[in-house]
């Protein structure tokens, strides 16, 4: 047999513990508003996507939408157009990308309208080709929002986007 013997808890043991799980429930509570201070809040949560009515825009026709603080053009192109960029040659462009991989739609063009050479507005039917102008420092922007000439060398941003059914856009 063994010569274990039990100890029986003491009155100070009793209190090491209970001061012990006090402490560390008071150092959850007072961690838990750090932590939950790095949330999003509601106006930041509500910018994360935004919904589009479709209906109101005629072919041809452009509109700007806000998306998380920056604009978005929404454009109803016209099978003429969509024939027009599908057949621009790759060469000719700054930043070569196919029209069809640019919107998920051949009909709707959506992009982030924010010039990508100083962040300006660029403005809508304004240079040499059906598309954008930055009035800043005239890089011109094609009808797919590819980047034709000046200083900017990358393409409009194409956010994330989805159709939710025939008339309604999804951005985010």
């Amino acid at each position: 047999m063994s010569d274990a013997t039990l100890v029986e808890p003491t009155r100070r043991d009793m209190l090491f513990i209970a001061t012990s799980a006090v402490g560390a429930v008071a150092g959850v509570a007072a961690v838990w508003p750090l932590i939950s201070q790095m949330n999003p809040d509601a106006a930041a949560l509500s910018l994360a996507s935004i919904e589009v009515d479709l209906k109101p825009i005629k072919e041809g026709q452009m509109i700007k939408a806000k998306w998380r603080g920056k604009p978005v053009f929404i454009r109803h192109r016209s099978a003429k157009e969509i024939a027009d960029l599908a057949a621009t040659p790759m060469a000719s462009l700054l930043d070569p990308q196919a029209d069809a991989a640019r919107a998920k739609n051949p009909e709707w063009l959506v992009v982030v309208g924010v010039c990508t050479h100083l962040g300006c507005i660029p403005l809508a039917n304004q240079g040499d080709t059906v598309g954008w102008n930055c009035p800043c420092h005239g890089s011109q922007y094609d009808g797919s929002g590819r980047v034709v000439r000046g200083p900017a060398n990358k393409n409009l941003a194409v956010p994330a986007y989805s159709f939710l059914n025939e008339t309604t856009l999804k951005i985010g």
